[in-house]
């Protein structure tokens, strides 16, 4: 895990609420929901880190 970041994120809690439940339904943690979704996008994205 030496190669990993941690970092302090701030949430609307009614974000946070979808993200729970959306980890649930895909049993998922939280963490690697956000993860996930985070590399999924970026993927759909094509990794520029341009804006959509």
């Amino acid at each position: 895990m030496a190669d990993e970041k941690r970092i302090s994120l701030r949430l609307p809690t009614d974000l946070h609420a979808r993200l729970v439940e959306q980890a649930r339904t895909d049993r998922r943690s939280l963490n690697s929901e956000i993860i996930h979704l985070l590399e999924v996008t970026l993927t759909n994205a094509g990794g520029n880190g341009e804006s959509p």
